[in-house]
């Protein structure tokens, strides 16, 4: 895969994005500390977070920690609009664009510098017009491998811009901590610290067979790779989600099992919804849960085959959950997640009415023309009825 000589990938990345959007349209907002979300928080301004709060804390520590924070509501449409603007600032900059989420996208401005200056030059003007048309501050890398322009966007917060020339790439990357590697998540930091390895310039010195020994044969190569800036991956222009889920936040207090159950049947439904929504199958169902210590687990099965039918992803979510209902009782639960990968594209089922209700599949269907006929609330399973849905936050397409 060619990656080129100049630095021309650009990682754009709105700082604090829910909270920037309310601090755009409240100015009585602005520079004070905002936390987005009451039971839990979504998210939190520069302001907050210097105070110590935390996306996905408790809404109770969260004031703790910042007893003068100003609690806001979360406004889904807003943010949705918000984003909408943000992407059309993006393709005008260049045709090559690459949605991560919402508010973070990967642009490639290779070839743009007769038409539009240097790579520079460009993300300069891109964090403008950001500021001018959205009204939001933007962080902004610019690197040779989108490895490092995301790297460089995320050493750039708050609003700042950073460029990392090729001459520099190891100079910049490898006094940074190991944290900042992808795929270095809390159990693996560990287990470098255990090692004595802090810095991703001890991790580019050590043999790559031997990262595999200690850390796996994927994560030891992929580790190995970027800590030499190796990340040959272009800029994908309407790539597919590897997978589609959706996650609830449940606040502190003990949950029963009925209840945590009721949030699952939720979950499913609107994953498997989109699923189908997007001509999408997937063979795999992950379940991820978060503990009232923030400590966390997943769980995952493989299919022998792929499929977008509510009946049979619900059926292997649920037990998933059996297995880690002890973890449940022990630690607390404080956020659910459901998933589907290993995606594939299907043809989205057409079925004449009147509907063949004997097979999941046509039931699924059915369900969807409904809801299409008549909007989202016109039918619901029935032991959610009544039930508080949970925040619908908004999303690339999928």
């Amino acid at each position: 895969m060619f990656v080129s000589g100049e630095a021309t990938i650009l990682h754009a990345d709105v700082d604090a994005f829910y909270a920037s959007v309310e601090q755009r349209d409240d100015p009585a907002l602005r520079g004070r500390p905002v936390i987005v979300g009451a039971g839990v928080v979504l998210a939190a301004s520069y302001e907050a977070k210097a105070l110590g709060v935390r996306t996905a804390m408790s809404g109770w520590q969260a004031r703790l920690r910042c007893p003068h924070a100003i609690v806001v509501e979360p406004r889904m449409s807003a943010y949705s609009e918000a984003s909408k603007a943000l992407f059309r600032v993006f393709e005008n900059a260049t045709p090559l664009v690459e949605g991560l989420s919402i508010d973070e996208a990967f642009l490639d401005v290779r070839g743009l510098r007769r038409l539009a200056g240097s790579p520079t030059e460009i993300a300069v003007r891109l964090r403008r017009d950001v500021r001018e048309r959205v009204g939001l501050p933007i962080s902004i890398g610019v690197a040779r491998t989108k490895f490092l322009a995301k790297v460089a966007s995320g050493v750039a917060k708050p609003d700042g811009l950073l460029v990392v020339p090729p001459e520099r790439e190891l100079a910049f990357l490898h006094p940074l901590p190991v944290e900042r590697l992808w795929g270095v998540g809390a159990i693996t930091a560990e287990k470098l610290h255990d090692l004595g390895i802090s810095t991703v310039g001890q991790v580019a010195r050590i043999d790559e067979s031997v990262l595999v020994s200690m850390l796996g044969r994927a994560s030891g190569f992929q580790l190995h790779a970027l800590a030499h800036n190796r990340d040959p991956r272009p800029v994908r222009v309407g790539r597919r989600r590897g997978s589609i889920g959706s996650q609830r936040a449940l606040g502190r207090s003990r949950k029963s099992r009925d209840s945590v159950d009721t949030v699952v049947v939720g979950l499913v439904d609107r994953v498997t919804r989109r699923l189908r929504a997007a001509g999408r199958v997937g063979r795999t169902v992950v379940l991820r849960l978060r503990f009232d210590d923030f400590s966390r687990a997943t769980r995952s099965y493989t299919l022998p085959r792929p499929t977008a039918e509510t009946h049979a992803i619900l059926t292997t979510t649920r037990w998933l959950l059996t297995s880690a209902l002890p973890m449940i009782e022990r630690e607390g639960l404080t956020l659910v997640g459901v998933a589907v990968a290993n995606l594939e594209n299907d043809r989205p089922i057409q079925l004449p009415l009147p509907f063949d209700l004997r097979s999941e599949g046509a039931l699924d269907a059915a369900l969807d023309e409904i809801r299409e006929r008549f909007g989202t609330a016109a039918i619901t399973r029935g032991v959610l009825l009544g039930r508080d849905p949970g925040l619908l936050v908004p999303l690339l397409p999928d």
